[in-house]
């Protein structure tokens, strides 16, 4: 039972790895995130979701092998997480456009906030049900 409580031991193991994996993905999604909005003149909404792609390739590649050393076979741990990352698309989707067309808010503080509400949401999915 401890095994799939989100506070267990490997908790506090597993979450440093998962943020430092998380660290890598933001370089790639803020990277092409902010190249399409000052380069490309592209609206911040698909720019971010073009980022958030990017990264979740990163993200699944790494977080299977250092952070939760799944044993889960590819071929299920695969959905698993293309499931956790369309609701991350989703929540990315729904958060950017709040911010940056409902509110008017810059883009880039939105993307901060809109990144740790997400984050939040993939680590604990990704533990729980995902890689478990």
């Amino acid at each position: 039972m401890l095994k799939r409580f989100p506070l267990s031991v490997s908790f506090f193991r597993q979450f440093p790895a998962f943020f430092g994996v998380g660290v890598t993905a933001a370089i790639a999604h803020y990277g092409l995130l902010i190249a399409l909005v000052e380069g490309g003149g592209v609206h911040p909404v698909p720019a971010t979701l073009a980022g958030y792609v990017a990264g979740g390739f990163i993200s699944y590649a790494l977080n299977r092998r250092h952070t939760y050393e799944s044993s889960r076979p590819h071929r299920e741990a695969t959905w698993r997480f293309a499931v956790v990352a369309f609701i991350g698309f989703l929540l990315t989707w729904f958060l950017m456009h709040a911010f940056t067309v409902w509110l008017d808010r810059p883009y880039f503080p939105s993307q901060i906030v809109t990144t740790g509400v997400v984050m939040l949401w993939s680590f604990m999915a990704h533990k729980i049900w995902t890689f478990a």
